[in-house]
């Protein structure tokens, strides 16, 4: 059995409609930095955006695949139903209250075991979290000045997995993926990496739920934290020894990695975290203008032809 252990949750990927308006929620209203404007490396007619801390670093990523005439999407068995954004402990007043004055559809603060949540969905449907977090230290972005440093999003606290039944994919994580389990309960349980803090958090529970329907405003795959390529290599060996069908390793410019799926269903990334998002371009500019990779710089004008114009991401 492995010992190798992801360090914890490298982005959460998942499928939007309208690209512009999805600049706008990501960064004028949650608050996040768009790191990187690129596309999407297997289907360049659409973009890949990716929104983060200052330096998109590796537990602070969302990224969106945006295909402007996407159906929505279905929650259900066998997705990602709700990415949770970690905030610091006293935030979520102040959260609440902005987003509703943006005319956000918000829930009000609740408490699920030890934390207290607030539930809030963006113009597609996506589910999203923000957790009160007081133990994360991570400083977020605070480019958006209608967001107090002190109430910035700190990057993402955990996913939660919906499934059919909870034992395989247990199985996986506590297995081949060397979590813990830190918490359970009737039909769910909570499942940490590394230090099992905010941003090392997989929540997995069982539900009679239909199976989802991967569309608009749902996830379309869940990466965790591999330290290098070699260790990469390593994940890949292991997966395929126990059976698992895995992809070739992956050039994605900003890092490697590779997919398989887990039994449930959910599809499953395994990234390292160099070179990273100023690999390409200087901190100071990230996001401001469309990035390729090279096998895609010679059909550069037929690719920006195709996409539609970006909002400014930031308040000017």
């Amino acid at each position: 059995m492995t010992t190798i252990a992801p360090l914890g949750l490298h982005h959460v990927t998942a499928i939007a409609s309208d690209p512009g308006r999805n600049v706008e929620f990501y960064t004028r209203v949650l608050g996040l930095r768009l790191v990187k404007q690129t596309v999407n490396f297997d289907d360049p007619g659409t973009y890949h955006l990716y929104y983060g801390d200052e330096h998109g670093s590796p537990s602070s990523l969302i990224t969106f695949f945006p295909w402007k005439d996407v159906e929505r999407g279905r929650q259900g068995t066998g997705l990602a139903t709700s990415t949770a954004f970690s905030v610091p402990g006293s935030s979520l007043s102040f959260w609440h209250d902005r987003l509703r004055a943006m005319n956000v559809r918000v829930d009000d603060p609740v408490t699920r075991g030890d934390d207290e949540v607030l539930r809030l969905y963006d113009h597609d449907g996506m589910v999203l979290d923000l957790v009160a977090s007081d133990g994360d230290t991570r400083s977020g972005w605070d480019g958006v000045g209608s967001i107090p440093a002190e109430h910035a999003v700190r990057g993402l606290h955990s996913v939660t997995l919906t499934e059919k039944t909870l034992d395989a994919t247990a199985e996986l994580l506590t297995g081949r993926m060397s979590m813990t389990v830190a918490s359970e309960a009737s039909g769910s349980a909570r499942f940490a990496m590394s230090s099992g803090g905010a941003g090392a958090l997989v929540d997995v529970a069982a539900d009679r739920a239909d199976k989802g329907l991967q569309a608009g405003g749902t996830v379309h795959h869940v990466a965790f934290r591999a330290p290098d390529h070699e260790t990469l290599t390593a994940w890949r060996a292991e997966l395929l020894d126990s059976g698992a069908h895995v992809t070739e390793i992956l050039d994605r410019q900003y890092f490697q990695s590779i997919y398989f799926r887990e039994p449930g269903g959910v599809l499953f990334e395994i990234a390292t975290e160099a070179p990273g998002f100023d690999v390409d371009e200087p901190l100071l500019e990230l996001g401001k203008s469309l990035k390729l990779p090279p096998w895609l710089e010679p059909t550069r004008e037929q690719i920006q032809q195709n996409l539609p114009a970006l909002p400014p991401s930031d308040e000017s």
